[in-house]
């Protein structure tokens, strides 16, 4: 059946689907469905040969009519049982849909308490009030997008060989997903939020409360994440505000002497003060969506003394946690920037700040690093992603001038990959037939992702189009499209599953293998060319996006263990690998890990993120600091996972032990939530799987995870670091 399959001998053949729509007709869709019947191969080839004697001659054919000479043929042969199971999944496709775009049926998966609908994102607590009330809504809002995406792409993603992301509120509403807030356009020139204009802070402290406002705002006008860039740079002017009143008190009541030394100091408090209020805000706002606003901030670029205090305040606050029980902040996500010449090595000016990110990166995970020349690299200038990993990509208006805050990403559509290794059954060239199909299917649905956010009027959201969050202060009757158009949004093709996806050819060891590895690279550039490719066509720009799939780990997988059943070491592990990773069940250094991804994110610099497993590194924040420097000429993206977690009954610290309730202190066996802080990253942000529980597959996938580091590689690697920073001392005292 195999051999007849792969001849294709209706190849220009177009298939009218029920809704109207046309497409080609793909033989290994007959093929997996006579497959799934139990008819042996010679049987498979008979009817399949008996539909290409049939349809040679016709240049379309409706999917009705396939369908009936199917059931005709198979009942002719006798295989009546067959008919009638072919029939009944026909019946259940259709039922299935039926269902995923009937309102009350969404909402009683909800009222019944559904894991894959309440757990669905981890940043949602479905026991209060306001989150149940958005999953209400959302419930309503999914099967009325079902109604409103094209058909073809409704029927992808509830077959799962795509994921329309956000289906709760989009094409429903036409929101934008992501963005890198404006901050310094609303701080210096105002902004309206609801009844009251807001003029620009005189303070720090003012300054830090107007950003959770405006945080609160945006999160709840969109459903991605938000971003401040350079945060300490952004700051720093309203500081000087909170210095020059100080100076000036100073001059009052103060010996001359004293005067800065009093300035600075209190200014200082303030700063700290301010960094403080802005931590707890954030973690105490919940957004329309009935979340905390997915938060994000970068810093330490800033050489002055103030925005060095920011850069501090930002990592002792953390470093010190939350409450009295001291528990790691989940948000803001913080981004700590690392460049050579400021921050880099001893010698180098911010290298105490730098020491001091080592340490909370040990203690909370937090921050992530931006290696600054990697990201100007790959991306084409500098600037923190929007919410975890979106990049923008280098761009500049009609003045000539660069532009990235004020920016924004309009979704995300993903690609099945493994699903398409599935089909292939090893054959390449039918990978790649299969390949470009659902690429082709994607485009469909990130064009129709693009034409729907442009409904959307300038008034749907004031503080985003209006009011300059989004860099523009639109008129009521402008067109959103303003701030789209001419590749300055970005609209993102994401996928899923690349280690699945070369498993299925090359085993579940091709990591070490240079033509498996060529050919991983082969599929993330393919999928790059083609968003360049739509991107000239369309004027709008198409990112290729590596997906954190924070729930899509498990739906993509569960959806094809129904479809393929177990497979060795791509569905049987019950989660599918986040983006192009390394195997999360193996043991590399993080060298290895960091040298074998390295080569994705050019392609896919929509995008990304590189991790690395340490096992706790309170004692040895030198080793991680090796990792780090090493990581600086090779990514552009580093987080660091560590053993965080606490248990307040027994006082143990390290690592919970991942059970089927969840996870549990290894020395007493708690895992109530409000005895214990466990902190796992879920995917890009960081999660407390003990207080909002995950969908099963990313609880797997988590407790999968192998350390990269282990406690008797670190002192090769804290004499690595050791070496290295000699070397650095020598050569500055060769150039003195």
């Amino acid at each position: 059946m195999v051999e007849a399959m792969k001849a294709n001998r209706l190849s220009n053949l177009t298939v009218v689907k029920r809704s109207g729509e046309e497409m080609p007709f793909y033989d290994y869709k007959v093929e997996f469905a006579l497959h799934q019947l139990g008819l042996a191969d010679e049987e498979a080839d008979a009817i399949f040969d008996q539909l290409v004697a049939d349809l040679s001659h016709r240049q379309s054919v409706l999917a009705k009519d396939i369908h009936d000479l199917l059931i005709s043929y198979l009942e002719n042969a006798g295989f009546e049982a067959a008919a009638n199971r072919f029939e009944n999944y026909y019946q259940k496709d259709k039922q299935k849909f039926a269902d995923a775009s009937n309102v009350q049926k969404r909402i009683e998966k909800l009222f019944d308490k559904d894991e894959d609908v309440v757990h669905e994102n981890a940043n949602k607590d479905s026991r209060v009030f306001n989150t149940q009330r958005d999953l209400e809504a959302g419930a309503a809002s999914r099967a009325l997008g079902m109604q409103m995406l094209p058909p073809l792409v409704a029927k992808a993603h509830m077959r799962g060989n795509i994921h329309w992301h956000d289906l709760d509120y989009s094409p429903v509403t036409p929101a934008t997903n992501c963005c890198l807030i404006d901050f310094d356009n609303l701080l210096n020139n105002g902004y309206k939020i609801g009844n009251a204009w807001v003029d620009s802070p005189k303070s720090i402290q003012t300054a830090t409360a107007q950003m959770s406002q405006i945080i609160a705002n945006v999160a709840s006008s969109q459903y991605g994440g938000c971003s401040a860039n350079r945060i300490d740079q952004l700051l720093a002017p309203f500081a000087q505000k909170n210095y020059d009143k100080h100076l000036v008190d100073a001059k009052n009541w103060v010996t001359e002497a004293k005067q800065e030394e009093y300035a600075k100091a209190k200014t200082k408090k303030d700063i700290y003060d301010a960094m403080q209020a802005l931590e707890y805000e954030i973690n105490t706002l919940y957004s329309s969506q009935g979340q905390t606003p997915f938060t994000t901030i970068n810093f330490g670029l800033g050489t002055s003394w103030i925005e060095r205090e920011i850069q501090r305040a930002i990592l002792q606050i953390r470093i010190k946690g939350l409450g009295k029980e001291r528990r790691t902040a989940i948000f803001p996500k913080l981004i700590f920037t690392v460049k050579k010449g400021l921050n880099f090595a001893p010698i180098d000016p911010n290298y105490d700040i730098k020491q001091l990110a080592l340490e909370c990166s040990t203690k909370r995970m937090y921050p992530d690093l931006l290696m600054y020349d990697k990201i100007v690299e790959i991306t084409g200038s500098f600037k923190t992603p929007m919410g975890c990993r979106s990049f923008l990509q280098g761009w500049k208006d009609e003045n000539g001038k660069e532009v990235n805050s004020g920016r924004m990403n309009l979704g995300v559509v993903t690609v099945n990959l493994p699903r398409v290794a599935l089909f292939a059954h090893g054959d390449k060239e039918e990978f790649w037939k299969i390949f470009d199909e659902k690429i082709k299917l994607t485009h469909e649905a990130l064009a129709y992702r693009i034409e729907r956010t442009k409904e959307a009027v300038p008034e749907n959201a004031p503080l985003l189009y209006m009011y300059g969050a989004f860099g523009k202060r639109l008129k009521k009757t402008d067109s959103v499209d303003e701030v789209f158009k001419n590749s300055r949004a970005t609209v993102s093709l994401g996928y899923i599953g690349l280690y699945e996806t070369a498993a299925a050819f090359y085993g579940s060891h091709w990591e070490q293998n240079q033509e498996a590895h060529d050919f991983a690279e082969e599929i993330v550039k393919r999928m790059h060319d083609y968003c360049v490719e739509w991107e000239k066509e369309s004027g709008y720009h198409y990112s290729l996006y590596s997906t954190p799939a924070e729930s899509l780990t498990d739906t993509f997988c569960e959806a094809d263990i129904e479809k393929f059943g177990k497979v060795a070491d791509i569905t049987d592990k019950e989660y599918y690998t986040n983006s192009f990773h390394y195997d999360v069940r193996k043991h590399p250094t993080p060298f290895d890990k960091i040298s074998f991804e390295e080569a994705f994110p050019k392609y896919a610099a929509g995008g990304f993120i590189h991790y690395c497993e340490y096992p706790n590194l309170r004692q040895n924040p030198q080793a991680l600091e090796a990792v780090w420097d090493w990581a600086y000429d090779h990514v552009g993206y580093l987080g660091t996972n560590t053993s965080i977690d606490k248990c307040f009954k027994c006082g143990f610290s390290g690592d919970f032990k991942a059970t089927a309730k969840g996870f549990e202190c290894p020395e007493c066996g708690n895992h109530d939530p409000q005895m214990c802080d466990v902190v796992k990253r879920t995917c890009g942000y960081l999660g407390n799987p003990q207080q909002r529980p995950m969908v099963h597959g990313r609880h797997v996938e988590i407790a999968s995870r192998a350390k990269h580091l282990t406690q008797e590689m670190i002192t090769d690697v804290a004499s690595y670091q050791k070496t290295k920073q000699s070397d650095a001392q020598r050569m500055d005292r060769e150039r003195a």
